[in-house]
């Protein structure tokens, strides 16, 4: 699985830095979450991006598949 952060933001006309102030999270953690560099997600941070994003958690998600 993949999120699809970025492409969300680009759909919407938001950026980045917008997104990072409004969730709240440690830049680190943050850069992880939006870059598919991380292997879990909390719920509470799940809610808060489809909140923020106006999104539901399909939305978010895409198959990702290695070749």
């Amino acid at each position: 699985m993949k999120l699809r952060i970025l492409e969300l933001l680009k759909e919407k006309g938001k950026t980045k830095y917008w997104l990072y102030k409004k969730l709240g999270l440690s830049y680190q953690n943050f850069n992880k979450l939006v870059n598919n560099e991380t292997n879990a997600i909390k719920f509470e941070n799940l809610k808060a991006l489809c909140d923020i994003l106006e999104c539901s958690p399909n939305d978010l998600f895409e198959e990702f598949y290695k070749k």
